[in-house]
């Protein structure tokens, strides 16, 4: 009797192990199909995965609960949203994305919504901007990765660090025969409004929230026709695909507005003479205000659809995360949100991230998030258009002006 109740505890206990085994082995499979930009999937010498299957790695290894397999297909943060909203159900469960491209996504009920531990510790890191740029009717959409604005680009043998500071300044100076002094895309409507705002400008409130606000552009007009005599000033140059990159190279541009993306081109071109920093001040009819960018971000989202909301959570936030922005920034330089990388000594000496870091903190405006928005892009495209052409005068800049404002309005 004895051996047989040794045996049988023995078997029980051999039962309990065999069982605690199978619990502490047995891991859910997790497929998540993701969706990158080409360059983050791109070797690099001391990278061999590229940027997303060195981090996607780095997540399994973390996650050591979940039997992870990923699906990582090619898709630009710009063409996100109208890939996602042709198929919901068979689009990534985790992509990256401009963050303008919220309210579409939220509307059509295909993005998910943060909260939690998530949604508190994203916040704790990134500033009131980065924040604001995900957040769409009180709910946040995404999870920040990298500043998405322009700033300014120039030619330090060209200008100093005290003449960039105004751009008044900035043309009023000779840089000799066959120079411009300075190179700016009027007719595109992202761009256009660091004019207006720089006078006191505001779209829909003061924080971009307030759709019964309106505008106050179309009033105005003394922005429209200040730019109408800068066009004509031939020390000025409208951007066409790429001329401005080339006339750095050449020596014969001073300055250019434009944004992160351009710049492995200007830095090529310039090298030693590589200089940027935050849009200058405009002096108007005698009001000196300081031109101010869109800010916006690149963000991680997560499919409404996906069938394993828990895990393309935990990844959309790993991404968007502290480890993950380092890596990013080490692998192609994308300037980080997170404050303590944002704040380090190695993003402070680059020259890059520090002048859209400055850009974001002192001379940006939150891209407003509002259905009203649809109405804004093509008032300021004709109205750049017209301010080109030559069509604004001093007789009809004010009517020209309205009409852009009222369009935006309606």
């Amino acid at each position: 009797m004895k051996k047989i109740k040794k045996l049988a505890v023995a078997g029980l206990a051999a039962s309990l192990l065999l069982t605690a085994c199978g619990q502490s082995t047995a891991k859910k499979d997790v497929t998540l199909k993701v969706w990158a930009p080409s360059e983050d999937q791109t070797p690099t010498e001391r990278h061999k995965q590229g940027y997303i299957g060195e981090v996607l790695d780095a997540f399994k290894k973390e996650h050591p609960e979940w039997n992870l397999t990923f699906k990582v297909e090619v898709m630009s943060e710009s063409d996100a949203k109208k890939q996602l909203l042709k198929d919901v159900d068979t689009a990534a469960d985790v992509f990256m994305f401009a963050n303008d491209q919220i309210p579409e996504m939220a509307k059509a009920k295909a993005i998910s919504k943060f909260g939690g531990k998530y949604l508190e510790e994203m916040k704790a890191n990134n500033s009131e901007s980065m924040v604001g740029s995900v957040t769409y009717e009180n709910a946040v959409y995404g999870i920040p990765f990298t500043p998405n604005t322009y700033f300014m680009f120039y030619d330090k043998s060209k200008f100093t660090d005290d003449e960039v500071k105004n751009l008044n300044k900035m043309m009023d100076k000779n840089l000799g025969a066959g120079v411009t002094n300075f190179a700016y895309d009027i007719s595109n409507g992202w761009y256009l409004p660091a004019f207006y705002f720089s006078q006191g400008g505001t779209l829909f409130g003061t924080n971009g929230t307030d759709e019964s606000a309106g505008t106050n552009f179309g009033s105005l007009d003394k922005v429209t026709l200040y730019l109408s005599n800068l066009v004509k000033n031939p020390k000025f140059a409208k951007e066409e695909k790429g001329s401005s990159i080339a006339k750095f190279k050449e020596g014969k541009l001073g300055a250019y507005v434009t944004g992160s993306w351009d710049a492995a081109a200007i830095k090529e071109a310039l090298k030693e003479n590589f200089g940027a920093t935050k849009l200058p001040t405009v002096t108007i009819d005698g009001k000196e205000g300081q031109m101010k960018s869109f800010a916006g971000s690149k963000a991680i989202g997560v499919n409404a659809k996906s069938k394993n909301q828990e895990q393309a959570v935990a990844l959309a936030a790993f991404l968007g995360g502290e480890k993950a922005q380092a890596l990013h920034y080490e692998t192609r330089g994308i300037t980080p949100t997170w404050k303590t990388l944002a704040n380090s000594e190695a993003v402070k000496k680059d020259v890059v991230a520090l002048a859209q870091i400055l850009e974001i903190a002192e001379a940006s405006v939150t891209q407003p998030m509002v259905a009203k928005m649809g109405n804004f892009w093509d008032p300021m495209a004709a109205l750049g258009t017209s301010i080109l052409s030559g069509e604004v005068t001093e007789s009809n800049a004010a009517e020209i002006t309205k009409k852009a404002g009222d369009a935006i309005n309606k």
